[in-house]
């Protein structure tokens, strides 16, 4: 795994992209940047053995790496679902196929695969869906696209299937919304991120990831019929989200 310098490099004046040089380090960004990621991709194992019903679709939107779709396959194995990983990065999807490759060269028994897409998810149809994923996905998107492809996700999911969305968001009390942001600095500096870097990656984000409350969240699932929601898993500013369709 390729140490995360880029900020070392880049000055932060320009908008963070999913380009070439992301892809290359961003096993270590994600380790050293989102407190609780790890949990939250062996977790989408346990939700897949519990979810995912055989001869349907599971859809990883804005798979980066396939870190999710390989955890949907391990815990679907026996299942002969089908997992379709889409992303619109060239470079992520380049060696999201790579990575699938040696998963399911190491695990040749699975009967779940993984089909890898480069494709834009807003335009990807959902159906015979037990269970999506956006996993730090929506949070890029403007906010009518964020309730176009939510609701275009209830309607592909089957009954009981299930929607796990993993965000940034920004608490409602402004005096904890400002500890939980000091508090993710303090991560990024244990692990190794100097100050220079974490105040560029910041810049370069701006306008680019957007939070929102976890009420907006929760309005929109509601808006688009799921019922039953809950926060799963929280650490500092990061929430997971599950939305069963009834």
């Amino acid at each position: 795994m390729t140490d995360d310098q880029l900020y070392k490099q880049r000055d932060g004046s320009e908008p963070f992209r999913f380009d070439a040089s992301v892809a290359s380090v961003f096993p270590d960004m994600l380790k050293r940047s989102i407190p609780g990621y790890s949990a939250s991709i062996e977790a989408i194992g346990s939700l897949a053995a519990r979810f995912v019903e055989a001869g349907t679709h599971c859809y990883d939107l804005g798979c980066s790496l396939g870190a999710a779709s390989i955890a949907m396959r391990q815990g679907a194995a026996d299942k002969r679902a089908n997992i379709i990983a889409v992303d619109n990065s060239k470079a992520m999807i380049e060696r999201c196929e790579a990575i699938i490759a040696d998963e399911t060269a190491r695990d040749p028994e699975s009967q779940s695969v993984i089909e890898v897409v480069l494709g834009d998810a807003l335009q990807t149809e959902i159906r015979n869906a037990s269970m999506v994923v956006l996993n730090y996905t929506l949070q890029f998107l403007s906010e009518d696209q964020r309730d176009s492809l939510i609701r275009r996700i209830y309607e592909g999911l089957n009954p009981n299937g299930l929607l796990l969305l993993s965000e940034k968001v920004v608490d409602e009390n402004p005096a904890m919304e400002t500890l939980l942001i000091d508090l993710h600095h303090e991560h990024k500096r244990r692990n190794h991120y100097s100050e220079m870097e974490i105040s560029r990656k910041r810049s370069a984000l701006e306008n680019v990831l957007v939070p929102e409350k976890v009420s907006a969240h929760r309005a929109r699932l509601e808006a688009a019929g799921f019922v039953d929601i809950a926060v799963w898993l929280r650490y500092f500013n990061f929430v997971s989200i599950i939305a069963i369709k009834r």
